[in-house]
């Protein structure tokens, strides 16, 4: 299983951007989730969703602001990023868990793609 992140890039304080996780190989259901690192910060959880798409949870901090969402035809998980912040600024890793796991612990995951930098302009 491969998991390839886009999406990434320079925006201002308040504005958006669009995060994919596009998954290739092995064709079973499974949970993604997105984490991100910042410079000099420990590894945090994001956001996550189940295969099905109707349990999506998040961190406190991106409630109201984050959506992810996914397309199971094409194998991609979204996460649509408003009003975005000086600290939402890191490097965004997306992951995908098998067996109906998923949720805010990063062990819960079985696979992970590279990053994808987001830098959030004041």
């Amino acid at each position: 299983v491969q998991l390839q992140a886009s999406g990434g890039g320079l925006v201002q304080v308040g504005g958006s951007l669009t995060l994919s996780c596009a998954k290739f190989g092995l064709r079973d259901s499974y949970a993604v989730g997105w984490f991100r690192q910042a410079p000099g910060k420990a590894h945090e959880f994001v956001a996550a969703i189940d295969y099905s798409g109707i349990s999506p949870h998040y961190h406190d901090s991106v409630k109201g602001r984050f959506t992810i969402s996914r397309d199971n035809a094409k194998d991609i998980v979204y996460l649509q990023m408003n009003n975005l912040k000086p600290e939402d600024t890191a490097v965004y890793s997306c992951a995908a868990a098998f067996g109906g796991r998923y949720g805010a612990d990063s062990s819960l995951y079985d696979y992970w793609g590279q990053g994808t930098l987001v830098t959030v302009s004041s």
